[in-house]
């Protein structure tokens, strides 16, 4: 193969050094082509070779030696460079991007010509642009992507002047009603769509050209319709008739239309609402996978963009969609079947495009592993197959070593079927069958013979065997009868003999995935401290599945997702059912971050506002926020059960958690609110967190207990269209917030709402003013209340507001107050709360004396004595110190019994969902139990367990019943 200098230092002909760099520009002007070329094709036919030599004798030697090569070698190109050598030898003049833009400097604008014009125009800049894009692209002077951009952008340019000019015929007939020469510019609403490697901007050398042409019914009066119909219809099949149809002058592009909605059957131009529905009602993968590089191309650019804008939710599902691997490997396997390409693979007619390791191999790939993921990740809602590679590996779908090689192989097979294509200007993808063909092809190359056979073999060896581990990896499918394995009991077998009339295998297509997925979850179960629990566990798990295609294709895909189900069945039941009923969560766990660092609460509020901000109505954002929530709730308790944090950050992230949700989501039901009634007078609402919440502490079943206080003039009224006084207007702030957070929908609920803490509970307003909620508290409070106020936290809503608030408190908790009166109330509240909710069984951590509800009582209260702000429970039984109620010593020791109840609380409500029974939880729960509380065994809990709790008892009780007088008479 001959090397030139391509103006880089050496000027190298006929394979020797000749000139140094300062002769060769003497033959190169610095950016024309001859300047350029880094490498020259060999003429096969020495004879056609020398004929063109001859015509550009006046050439620069490596410009000669590349026309040389390339007449020598591909009959079309030949052809070319005789008929074209007057247009050519001026275009070698400058430079190659020059002579492109004169080109296409001939078309635009012409569809304003009369259409008998068109066919000759375009036939001519198509054979100039195929011959430029040849020469650049066998001398290396254009890498593949600008040879493909080149005729991607020609091929745009002849669609549109066609589409104008066909259109503008029509309204000039008078057969588009209501259109006029204003609408000739964007083609009266027809649109059209180019699909595949058009529509990636990746077209090849002889590709044929897929088309969808649209037209927007919105432009036209229902009594217009037909008629408008009739016309774009015509339009569509003259088109066709001027790109394909081949003349002396040859052709512009083979135009394929067959990528329409059920082509079969519907016209060549179809409405675009009847598109949509075509789309949203029996729309298949391959027909998402082929919207992947739809791109509007053509007529009425805005409204094609505007269609496929709408299209997006059929393209990106919002869940991981594991099923399209195999979608995609049927569509491999019938594509092979129906093309005769099954069998062993050897080179002789070997179809680069459709055949084992081919170039659509690759696209498939991508393809598939972008439906997979797009839903959820824009990023990768990307046209360019090298382009969505790039993307896939920094998402962390594809290893880099992975992409690497495909990105290599695509370029090369890419130019490969670039030369097959040039000789004689075929679409064809095969290569030859004889050593004759495979003789021509290497001196196109400009390689020898078996070198490029190695390499061309090499390389589909490689693609087929990254794309079979990702189509087929290696499980044959098995008999679709699901049995248990022999190791289980007939208990065992009854169960499994009831998995068909589950929902999640009621489909022939999840009973034939889940069969093949059968063994290894078996094998899964067998490993279980408790195989037949495990079993049992998993059965209620299948039990929930609404629907299984989606996920068993996901445990198919990422087996070490089964462990993860396994390792949460085995411990916790309760986590398991959540799963069960929101299977989406694992989408979580695949996206990337799943085991990443938490990145703190407000990150979550803006990722989470973020991501309402693009939902497109207010059901959406409800459906978002509930999606979002339930990935990053199933996050924290699996890293929980895992042992990746503690129950002290378990319980602080759930509660920053919440607070996300409720930050991000409050003026979004304010937003919505306001569109109905307007804005009102004032600071706004503040959302004011009580109890767990406001002390920064959730498990994973808690609600949320809330108070709503607002600012506003006593006598103001809202602005808008129906306005509010402002008592009602926040009253129905409240419950439209409350029904945002706490509403069933197909997503679940977000959180339980109680409100009962607001003044005068339920018989009180559920939102209180700023000046009531102050009054109520110095004047009709009770003492609960005050110790309730003790844990309050503004999380959301007006910022303004919630430091009122918080001033307010802060003066409330440091006020004089009766500390006799306040002893007796507490006295008779813990005796009703030991009397209305006694502990439920040996492990309840919550009920009973000594016990978290008695200390987090007794925290509170030394705190609201002592006016300590601080909110959570262990800085509050510092305050009883402060009275010298207890010691340091007695202090430590208490937060120790609280932080092990807590402990076991958090435990438990992952677990069960409720209170522990230690014979119902199994070996895997008990198992975590005592990992957390750092117990031996279960005689050894519950021996700690009674012994710090009756120690915690003891010490309330001493401190609340005496010894306190002169610290208390210090306070009044």
């Amino acid at each position: 193969m001959m090397l030139f200098c391509a103006g880089r230092g050496r000027c190298m002909q006929a394979g020797q050094v000749v000139v140094d760099a300062a002769v060769c520009l003497t033959h190169c002007s610095p950016m024309s082509l001859a300047s350029r070329i880094t490498r020259v094709p060999r003429p096969h036919d020495r004879d056609r070779g020398r004929e063109i030599a001859e015509i550009y004798a006046g050439e620069a030697p490596q410009v000669r030696a590349l026309l040389e090569g390339a007449g020598g070698s591909s009959p079309y190109l030949h052809g070319l460079l005789i008929k074209e050598h007057r247009w050519l030898r001026e275009a070698l003049a400058g430079e190659p991007e020059d002579a492109c833009k004169a080109v296409f400097a001939e078309i635009e604008g012409a569809w304003q010509r009369p259409v008998t014009e068109l066919g000759p125009l375009l036939r001519r800049a198509k054979r100039q642009l195929s011959l430029l894009a040849a020469l650049a692209d066998l001398g290396g002077v254009w890498p593949l992507d600008q040879v493909t951009q080149a005729l991607t952008d020609f091929a745009d340019l002849a669609v549109d002047t066609g589409v104008k000019a066909l259109v503008s015929a029509e309204i000039d007939r008078g057969k588009i009603p209501g259109a006029g020469e204003e609408q000739k510019k964007d083609a009266a609403g027809m649109a059209v769509l180019a699909m595949g490697k058009m529509g990636a901007h990746e077209l090849n050398y002889s590709s044929d050209i897929d088309l969808i042409c649209l037209f927007d019914e919105s432009r036209f009066a229902p009594e217009d319709y037909a008629q408008a119909r009739a016309a774009f219809i015509r339009a569509t099949r003259r088109l066709c008739s001027l790109l394909s149809e081949p003349t002396a002058e040859g052709y512009v592009f083979r135009t394929d239309l067959r990528l329409r909605p059920d082509a079969s059957v519907t016209p060549v131009c179809l409405s675009m609402d009847a598109a949509e529905r075509y789309y949203e009602s029996v729309g298949r993968t391959w027909e998402r996978a082929a919207y992947i590089k739809a791109r509007a191309s053509a007529g009425d650019i805005a409204a094609g963009e505007a269609f496929l804008q709408r299209l997006s939710p059929f393209v990106w599902r919002r869940h991981l969609d594991f099923a399209s691997i195999r979608d995609a490997h049927d569509m491999r396997l019938r594509i092979r079947e129906h093309k005769g390409l099954q069998g062993a693979l050897r080179l002789e007619g070997h179809d680069m495009k459709l055949g084992a390791g081919g170039i659509r191999e690759i696209e498939f790939f991508t393809q598939t592993r972008q439906i997979i993921a797009g839903g959820r990740d824009p990023s990768l809602r990307v046209r360019k197959t090298l382009v969505g590679l790039d993307r896939l590996q920094a998402a962390g779908w594809v290893p880099a070593d992975v992409v690497s090689a495909l990105k290599e192989d695509y370029r090369a097979h890419r130019e490969i079927e670039h030369r097959l294509q040039m000789i004689n200007d075929a679409q064809t993808h095969s290569l030859p069958r004889d050593d004759e063909g495979f003789r021509r092809l290497a001196a196109l190359c400009g390689r020898e013979v078996q070198e490029l056979r190695a390499d061309i073999s090499r390389r589909l060896d490689r693609v087929n065997e990254i794309a079979e581990r990702f189509f087929a990896p290696g499980q044959k499918p098995l008999d679709h009868e699901i049995v248990p394995a022999p190791a289980f009991s007939q208990g065992a077998r009854a169960i499994t003999e009831r998995w068909p009339t589950y929902p999640a295998l009621r489909s022939a297509r999840a009973v034939e995935i889940f069969s093949r997925l059968r063994p290894t979850i078996f094998a899964r179960l067998e490993k279980a401290a408790q195989p037949e629990e495990a079993l049992n566990r998993f059965d209620a798990f299948l039990a929930g599945l609404p629907a299984g295609v989606q996920v068993f294709s996901m445990l198919e895909a990422n087996p070490q997702l089964l462990d993860m189900i396994i390792d949460i069945i085995s411990a916790a039941p309760h986590l398991a059912r959540y799963l069960g009923r929101n299977s989406q969560v694992f989408d979580a766990v695949l996206a990337g971050q799943f085991f990443a660092p938490w990145p703190g609460m407000n990150w979550l509020a803006d990722d989470l506002s973020a991501r309402l901000e693009e939902a497109t109505d207010y059901e959406e954002q409800l459906m978002v926020a509930r999606r979002w929530q339930k990935e990053w709730h199933f996050r924290i308790g699996v890293h929980h059960l895992r042992g990746l944090i503690g129950a002290p950050e378990a319980g602080s992230q759930y509660a920053q958690l919440a607070e996300a949700v409720l930050r991000a989501l409050c003026p979004v039901v304010l937003r919505e609110f306001g569109g109905k009634h307007g804005a009102m007078p004032g600071e706004g609402a503040m959302i004011l967190a009580m109890g767990s919440l406001g002390a920064g502490r959730l498990g994973a079943v808690s609600d949320l207990d809330l108070i709503v206080i607002y600012d506003a003039p006593a006598d103001a009224l809202s602005d808008g269209r129906r306005p509010l006084a402002a008592r009602q207007y926040y009253a129905r702030f409240t419950q439209a917030l409350v029904t945002a957070l706490s509403a069933p929908m197909a997503e679940g609920r977000l959180y339980e709402v109680d409100m009962r803490l607001r003044p005068s509970g339920r018989q009180g307003p559920v939102a209180t003013s700023l000046e009531g909620f102050c009054a109520y508290q110095e004047t009709e409070a009770w003492t609960w209340e005050h110790l309730a106020l003790t844990r309050a936290r503004p999380v959301a809503g007006s910022t303004a507001l919630g430091e009122k608030v918080e001033l307010f408190r802060r003066a409330l908790i440091g006020a004089r107050r009766d500390t006799a009166q306040t002893l007796a109330d507490v006295a008779d509240m813990r005796k009703r709360l030991a009397d209305a909710k006694p502990a439920e069984g040996r492990w309840d951590a919550k009920s009973g004396p000594g016990r978290m509800m008695d200390i987090e009582l007794f925290a509170q209260t030394a705190a609201l004595l002592a006016s300590v702000t601080a909110r959570d429970t262990a800085a509050q039984l510092g305050a009883a110190e402060r009275l010298n109620w207890l010691d340091a010593g007695a202090v430590a020791q208490m937060r120790e019994t609280h932080a092990l109840l807590w402990r076991l609380q958090a435990a438990g409500r992952l677990l069960t969902g409720g209170h522990i029974d230690p014979a119902a939880i199994g070996q895997g729960g008990l198992d975590f139990i005592l990992r957390e509380t750092g117990a031996a065994d279960e005689q050894a809990l519950e021996a700690l367990l009674h012994r710090e709790t009756e120690a915690a008892a003891r010490m309330i009780s001493a401190a609340l019943g005496g010894g306190h007088e002169s610290s208390a008479a210090r306070h009044d």
